[in-house]
């Protein structure tokens, strides 16, 4: 199924002990839009201290009552590889942090799916298990650069003759956190319209200035099949999109 983004700051994150406290943002890859952490507002309990948790460590989500359950207990979390609230996440800090974890990391292509049910695996044996040899420079871990959704949320959107809006929300893969579709507010465009663009048609992110390029048209745009925000996306709602827009879906790959 998918889901939006936004409503899911402040879930809760269940340790196997008690509560971690509540999402306040989403890490994704930039390389392959797949959602990787989620970050979390510890309240009082940690402080100065962020905490993210790979999307592999989570169970089966409780969406009505909007809980993610964490395959850890609040003490590993707390163990786990310190990072300053303020400083970004490096390629380093995920290495220690999976191998902490005894999880292989995604870009070596050997595990870390978002699939659900998911937690470590019997197989991963205790923390702490998988030892580098030494921790990986950034250019040699494939996979892109980690990108915060709240940041890139409000990114100005432009198609291939002008601008379009802003980036609003995603929309997500439940079960393999992927980044499906962009939601663009057109704001003064089409008035009171939202879009769905897929990241497979984005052409350019100039991620300094904050600006998405899409190879489309404002036409084509225009004249695509109305989304609507209250209705569930249908698989034939997104085949008469891909099918107008004359791409190739993302389900044939």
């Amino acid at each position: 199924m998918l889901r939006n983004v936004n409503p899911l700051i402040g879930y809760t994150l269940q340790a196997e002990d008690g509560p971690l406290g509540k999402v306040d943002d989403l890490l994704f890859t930039d390389a392959d839009w797949i959602l990787r952490y989620l970050v979390v507002d510890t309240g009082d309990w940690l402080v100065e201290r962020k905490i993210i948790i790979p999307c592999g460590m989570l169970g089966q989500p409780r969406w009505e009552a909007k809980v993610f359950p964490v395959a850890l207990t609040k003490q590993q979390v707390q163990d786990s590889p310190p990072l300053d609230a303020d400083a970004p996440v490096s390629r380093q800090h995920e290495n220690r942090l999976l191998n902490y974890l005894s999880i292989h990391p995604y870009w070596t292509g050997e595990a870390m799916g978002g699939g659900f049910p998911a937690g470590r695996r019997e197989d991963q044996g205790p923390l702490g298990e998988i030892q580098p040899e030494r921790e990986p420079s950034e250019s040699e871990c494939p996979g892109g650069n980690l990108r915060s959704c709240d940041e890139v949320s409000g990114y100005r959107m432009g198609a291939r003759d002008g601008d379009i809006g802003h980036l609003d929300d995603f929309l997500i893969d439940d079960y393999s956190w992927t980044i499906r579709y962009l939601i663009v507010a057109t704001r003064n465009w089409l008035p009171g319209r939202k879009v769905l663009i897929a990241p497979s048609w984005v052409s350019e992110i100039e991620w300094d200035s904050g600006r998405v390029r899409v190879d489309l048209t404002r036409e084509s745009i225009q004249e695509s099949p109305e989304y609507d925000p209250d209705e569930v996306v249908t698989r034939d709602y997104e085949e008469r999109l891909f099918a107008h827009h004359r791409r190739p879906p993302y389900w044939n790959d």
